[in-house]
């Protein structure tokens, strides 16, 4: 089986518009273990920075995906993982700028810039899009279950310095779960915090997808109304309310699987994992996508592994 691609996409999005999206570490490679992340449970939690990928591979497939797909909006670090994991994430940007003019935007937890090589590695990106969901340490520890040496302290800190630093847009994320973040107190602690940062953007997001934690429940539109409006004119609201939690149409989970299988070839068990969906039905949908010639189905090493027919 030839290498799994590192590159999704162009994707639709509410945040960036067409974008084409970068995978720079492996599956579920992350800082946190947060509730409410649609791909499931992290599978490695780290803090160490390193090349997780080969540079020159990431740049060629990019290079091949730009010839492919000649309206992006956006060239965005994100993926299946913390992006800024990977060390040679400052050196990519660097070098995509040197040969297209579409904006980079990096997709991030944020739990790493307090750090000035992460810092130093964004500072040429575009867009930087960090997350910010409390500024209460027992309710970020509840919703991130982050590293033990990842502290909430340390995290503010890191996106208000970065702010100083760093001269393009900051587009900031703030996650609201019911019962977790959306009290009086905590949207107190949540305007004190952007005040600091200043981001250009506010964007309010709440739980649309199945979460790796049932906890992770979403809020309403009018209570994101609300909300937008105690926190102030910048504010915007990104969630997609088509997004329904509960039983989801054949047609929704046919797009779940194939956006999970855009980033890379992934096992049943990735499927049913990340997506929970029963076994017996993942397999049926799986083969509708196989019969209309959309995923394919290879083996590697004895594992099965399934992948979209393009690759």
């Amino acid at each position: 089986m030839s290498e799994a691609s590192l590159i999704y996409g162009p994707v639709p999005s509410r945040r960036l518009g067409l974008s084409l999206g970068i995978d720079l570490v492996p599956y579920k490679t992350c800082t946190y273990n947060c509730i409410y992340c649609q791909l499931g449970r992290t599978t490695t939690k780290t803090m160490r920075r390193r090349i997780y990928l080969p540079p020159k591979r990431i740049l060629r497939e990019l290079k091949e995906s730009l010839k492919k797909n000649k309206r992006v909006d956006f060239i965005t670090f994100s993926g299946s993982g913390e992006p800024t994991l990977n060390s040679k994430i400052g050196y990519l940007i660097r070098a995509i700028k040197k040969f297209t003019k579409i904006p980079v935007a990096v997709i991030t937890n944020g739990a790493l810039l307090y750090k000035p090589s992460v810092q130093q590695d964004l500072l040429l990106a575009d867009v930087v899009l960090p997350t910010l969901t409390t500024a209460n340490l027992e309710t970020f520890k509840r919703i991130h279950c982050g590293h033990p040496l990842i502290t909430l302290k340390k995290t503010i800190s890191g996106l208000i310095e970065f702010r100083k630093k760093y001269k393009g847009e900051i587009w900031l994320e703030i996650m609201l779960i019911k019962g977790f973040n959306d009290n009086k107190e905590e949207l107190e602690g949540l305007k004190k915090i952007i005040s600091q940062i200043k981001p250009e953007r506010v964007q309010l997001n709440t739980v649309v997808r199945p979460p790796s934690d049932d906890r992770a429940l979403p809020l309403l539109k009018e209570e994101l109304l609300k909300i937008k409006k105690y926190l102030g004119n910048e504010c915007e609201i990104i969630v997609d309310f088509k997004e329904k939690r509960g039983r989801t149409t054949k047609e929704r989970k046919e797009t779940l699987i194939l956006n999970l299988l855009a980033r890379r070839p992934v096992t049943l068990n990735d499927i049913t994992n990340v997506l929970r969906l029963n076994r017996n039905e993942a397999v049926k949908i799986l083969a509708h996508l196989i019969a209309d010639k959309k995923v394919r189905l290879v083996n590697h090493q004895g594992i099965d592994y399934y992948r979209i027919k393009n690759y």
